[in-house]
């Protein structure tokens, strides 16, 4: 190594101690006759401390000062050195005067001092009472186009083009550490319950289910293409075909969608399936994954995870992904509201409100930005309706004149409200003013600070809609995907009330993010042709899509069910951001974008010529 120890290690007993550091200058500073140099590397910062009134010509082409005629050493050095240069420095270990307590070395400093009586060695390296001591630049650096601190002044597209420059920084560094740690113990824990880690094709087949596919040409086979996979999931039930009972891999994962802060086009996995396993099974092993992480990773030991219905989910929280770091339940109203000559509220299907306590002191001008809120068309609601429960325990509403105290304080009641809490109504079609309230109780639980970071609720949703009808296409698509097991005991509703049909599937939820999903799948080949049919395949496209799982079937295939996490999602709920960018390294921008090494990218015409490719007229983005 070109080092004795990292910019990290070093403490006060290591004083007197010879050393050699390599790194990058984080930081220079001018103090009369001292420069103090800030050397950085992955493990931390050192503090160099150069006198460079001592510093004299040196015949090695290595060392900074190398002119002994200057009349200015200190413009000398500091000409021949800057921000991000790379060095490596040798000198002695000396407590320093004024120590740092922010950083694990503030209580160092390495000394490199030259003295002109010092003698030169075979190398030309400056030796003082038989210590090297000297400055090698091994290698310049430009001026970077931002400042490489915790605090930097680069935006989001600037560090995403200089991308390697922001590792550099300890936030970016310390995300990627962590990232290493969650995938460390996970493999730790996986494998201590004898699961195996398989490496599945990246280059498969394209499937109509699910999101779209990346798609790559085959040279070889004019015409055709492989896909890259969404998930490993059929090869991972042929893997339970072959008997491999209990598999995982951490796979990279490839969905062409539209993006948003929890998703990016290539996303990794940790995909999961069993053998000869129920669901109770499945929810205690990955329970136990999730405990493992927590606690290794972060020091918290979770309590046991509740399970909610899907059907509860939606009714209390109108998400299948509820944030219950927080109470804020909805409530109907419909039999208190109706029938009172408010149109809004007589003519709705639904009526459903929350009680978001301590709150009634809020302004007209803030209640006016919730209105504004849960009418962005985004949310979609026509209006909002509130209610203060004022201290004497009256109740004020912006609708006061169809409703009279008795009515309002069945409100309060319904609402379990007290002196301080304001209520927030939201009316419409059922399925649309759900998602709009849940989005406003989602605000109201930032803005109240009940949506606290560092703590954390994880929950199992069950019992989902084994299917979803979809009016634009006209037939029914699979809620999780094609090969999903239902209930058993919902199997004689598949002829008449398919619609009816619950999933033997499950989610797990931690802070309002849905962090992993899977399912106990169909092993029977007659189920799957009859779970293909409801999804509206002719037989002959089932064949040509999934024939080779469903012939896979008829060669003794096991029960089983499996489960993947977002191994994305679950580091950054561990990092407490709401963006998994932040813990990938090299991570795509909002439009899909690398805009760090400018892809996607035209190919050349003998390129496409290769893949019997014919472009058309296409307009290139702005800018390329």
């Amino acid at each position: 190594m070109l080092r004795t120890h990292t910019c990290g290690e070093l403490r006060i007993d290591n004083v007197g101690e010879e050393v050699i550091l390599t790194g990058w200058v984080a930081k220079i500073r001018d103090l009369g006759p001292m420069i103090f140099i800030d050397l950085r590397d992955r493990y931390g910062i050192t503090q160099i401390r150069v006198d460079v009134n001592n510093f004299y010509r040196n015949a090695g082409s290595e060392i900074i000062i190398s002119e002994m005629e200057a009349k200015d050493k200190k413009a000398a050095f500091l000409s021949k050195i800057g921000r991000e240069y790379v060095l490596k420095v040798s000198g002695i270990v000396e407590e320093r005067s004024s120590k740092n307590n922010d950083i694990p070395t503030g209580a160092i400093e390495i000394v490199v001092n030259l003295s002109p009586k010092s003698e030169l060695n075979a190398s030309g390296y400056a030796i003082k009472n038989g210590v090297h001591k000297y400055i090698q630049v091994l290698n310049p650096s430009k001026l970077p186009p931002f400042l490489i601190e915790d605090e930097t002044d680069g935006g989001d597209d600037l560090r995403m083009k200089y991308r390697y420059l922001d590792l550099r920084r300890n936030p970016v560094r310390r995300n990627l550490e962590l990232r290493h740690r969650v995938m460390r113990e996970t493999r730790n824990y996986l494998d201590g319950h004898y699961f195996i880690e398989v490496e599945t094709p990246v280059l498969i087949k394209s499937t109509p289910e699910g999101a779209r596919d990346f798609v790559v040409p085959s040279r070889m086979n004019p015409g055709e293409f492989y896909a890259l996979p969404q998930s490993p999931q059929t090869f991972k039930q042929l893997l339970m075909v072959s008997g491999f009972d209990k598999y995982y891999q951490i796979v990279k994962c490839f969905r062409d969608e539209d993006l948003r802060a929890d998703r990016q086009p290539e996303f990794t996995q940790i995909d999961c399936e069993l053998s000869f396993v129920t669901q109770e099974d499945i929810l205690h092993t990955f329970e136990g994954l999730i405990h493992h992480l927590f606690q290794k990773v972060k020091g918290i030991n979770l309590p046991k995870m509740p399970r909610m219905t899907y059907a509860d989910a939606m009714r209390l929280y109108g998400s299948d992904k509820p944030d219950t770091r927080f109470g804020m339940q909805f409530v109907e109203l419909n039999n208190l509201v109706k029938n009172k000559g408010f149109k809004v509220f007589d003519d709705a299907e639904l009526i459903v409100g929350i009680n978001a306590e301590g709150a009634a002191n809020y302004t007209r001008k803030q209640l006016d930005e919730l209105t504004d809120f849960v009418k962005r068309p985004q949310i979609g609601a026509t209006g909002l309706v509130y209610a203060r429960v004022n201290e004497d325990g009256s109740v004020k509403s912006s609708v006061d004149k169809f409703y009279s105290p008795e009515d309002l304080a069945e409100w309060a009641r319904a609402f379990n409200a007290k002196p301080g809490d304001l209520l927030l109504v939201l009316a419409g079609g059922k399925d649309k003013t759900r998602k709009a309230l849940n989005e406003l109780r989602l605000e109201m639980g930032s803005r109240l600070g009940l949506r606290d970071k560092d703590t954390f609720s994880a929950l199992w949703v069950v019992d989902f809609p084994l299917l979803e009808w979809d009016e634009e296409t006209g037939r029914y698509h699979a809620m999780h995907h094609p090969f999903t097991s239902p209930k058993p005991e919902d199997l004689e509703l598949i002829d008449d009330r398919p619609s009816d049909i619950r999933a033997n599937a499950y989610d797990m939820v931690i802070n309002g993010v849905e962090v992993g999903g899977g399912s106990i799948r169909i092993h029977d080949r007659r189920l799957q042709e009859q779970m293909f049919r409801l999804l509206g395949f002719s037989n002959d496209e089932a064949k040509a899509q999934f024939g080779f799982l469903m012939e896979a079937f008829e060669y003794g295939a096991p029960p089983h069910g499996g489960i993947a996490f977002g191994f994305d999602r679950l580091c950054s709920i561990f990092g407490g951001s709401d963006s998994i960018r932040d813990y990938i390294a090299f991570p795509k921008n909002n439009s899909g974008r690398d805009v760090m090494i400018d892809a996607p990218s035209p190919i050349s015409d003998t390129q496409l010529d290769e893949l019997h490719i014919r472009m058309r007229n296409i307009t290139a983005p702005q800018g390329k």
